[in-house]
């Protein structure tokens, strides 16, 4: 058994006192050698943080001790080692980015089950399936013919939903890594007239948990140092991207070491180093570059 643990988390709800918990909740993870990144606003909080087991417990034990989060639903993932390098506890206006503040979360989609993802593919149910995360996390990993709008951040969403005026009488399914931006995405879908709008509940981490080798097609994008966890093991659904450089299928990615560039790239190992990080030759000249290589 490996011996740490890496935690997704999330909880919409009227946080009284955002300011207070960041001090203290930083303490808090540092003294427990918790690590990762916890946004906390009034709207609630949004995070990811690993540690060694008996330290997670503690965490979890910990924030179920405040009377807003005795609810909250983690999600847990086996590590080798912690996924970040340190911790980071930041107040924030919103806990994921977004443009839809006048949204209302009481308009949010009915929640579907993996259980039911799952029957809605296999009894051949006429939906229409829509990515709601980055272009650049669909990339590497999607759910079999879902729609992949090529944005680059949340705060595009309604541009989404435009385009998908004409499925407005269709089943709607909309899904993101553990839940957090369908929560969002799937009112705004209700609110702008969609007639029969879900969210898949626990994200793509819950069902690739429980059934992975079925309608997963590839890797998920994580936000931590793992960057990538694949949950197939059958080949032909293991990857549907390609190395930039060499075209091996793979998974994995990279942010160019370019500062000025950053672009995130799909890279194998091999080529990464080859290509010392960065996505082409004018890149590798560049002076301005992280100095830390990592995964």
């Amino acid at each position: 058994m490996t011996e740490y643990r890496v935690l997704l988390f999330y909880k919409y709800v009227n946080f009284e006192d955002p300011v207070s918990f960041v001090e203290n909740h930083l303490r808090w993870c540092r003294l427990n050698d918790i690590r990762g990144r916890v946004f906390i606003s009034k709207e609630g909080i949004n995070g990811t943080v690993s540690g060694r087991i008996n330290n997670i417990e503690k965490y979890k034990d910990h924030l179920r001790e405040y009377a807003d989060f005795q609810d909250i639903i983690f999600k847990e993932d086996e590590a080798e080692n912690h996924a970040f390098s340190t911790i980071y506890v930041r107040l924030k206006n919103e806990i994921v980015n977004s443009e839809l503040r006048a949204t209302s979360l009481k308009n949010g989609g009915k929640r579907l089950t993996p259980e039911q993802l799952l029957e809605f593919y296999k009894t051949g149910k006429d939906f229409i399936i829509v990515d709601a995360r980055n272009n650049y996390e669909s990339n590497i990993g999607k759910f079999k013919n879902a729609i992949t709008p090529q944005i680059k951040n949340f705060r595009q969403w309604p541009s989404v939903v435009e385009d998908l005026k004409g499925f407005k009488n269709k089943t709607i399914v909309t899904y993101c890594t553990g839940g957090i931006r369908c929560e969002k995405a799937s009112a705004f879908l209700v609110e702008q007239g969609f007639e029969d709008v879900y969210q898949l509940d626990g994200g793509i981490v819950t069902y690739t948990k429980k059934f992975p080798d079925t309608y997963w097609q590839g890797g998920v994008f994580v936000f931590d140092e793992r960057r990538v966890v694949e949950p197939n093991q059958n080949q032909e659904l293991k990857y549907i991207s390609n190395c930039h450089f060499c075209g091996t299928p793979t998974a994995y990615y990279i942010n160019c070491h370019n500062l000025d560039c950053d672009k995130i790239i799909v890279s194998c190992h091999k080529c990464k180093i080859e290509n010392n990080y960065c996505c082409s030759e004018e890149c590798r000249k560049s002076a301005n570059k992280r100095d830390k290589y990592y995964g």
